[in-house]
């Protein structure tokens, strides 16, 4: 699957949406379908939201599919915090703090959250996919 970014704007807000990260949650359409609605294209139309309501929905996806684009983003900062890694029932590793990824390819990015695959059945390793649901994994 190519890597697909997509940027939608209004205003002074750019929400970022890369779908090979996404673990299909529901929270960004449950959560504001007036803004997210899957069933149309594009699915992400920001017209009739605020950049509150728009960022305040974006900082709720878990898979970081969905994200803010902000003026620094292309600076280098490097800010230590603290890692947490929770491993998810029958599910994903989740891992939160500062983190920097680094893909086979060279290409590097910034994220605050990540869902690491541990069923191996993901089509988007190694990021979950939500495929352990699908194939039954179970922790044992």
């Amino acid at each position: 699957m190519e890597d697909i970014i997509k940027e939608y704007s209004k205003d002074d807000v750019t929400v970022v949406w890369q779908p090979k990260k996404c673990i299909h949650s529901a929270n960004c359409w449950r959560g504001l379908p007036k803004a997210f609605n899957p069933k149309e294209k594009p699915w992400i139309t920001l017209d009739n939201v605020s950049s509150e309501e728009i960022m305040e929905q974006v900082m709720k996806c878990p898979s970081g599919a969905l994200s803010i684009k902000s003026e620094s983003e292309n600076k280098s900062e490097s800010v230590k915090t603290d890692t947490e890694i929770v491993i998810i029932k029958n599910g994903p590793l989740q891992i939160k703090g500062s983190l920097s990824i680094k893909h086979k390819d060279g290409k590097e990015e910034t994220q605050k959250e990540v869902y690491l695959c541990r069923c191996g059945q993901s089509e988007n390793k190694p990021f979950c996919d939500g495929t352990h649901k699908k194939c039954g994994f179970k922790d044992e």
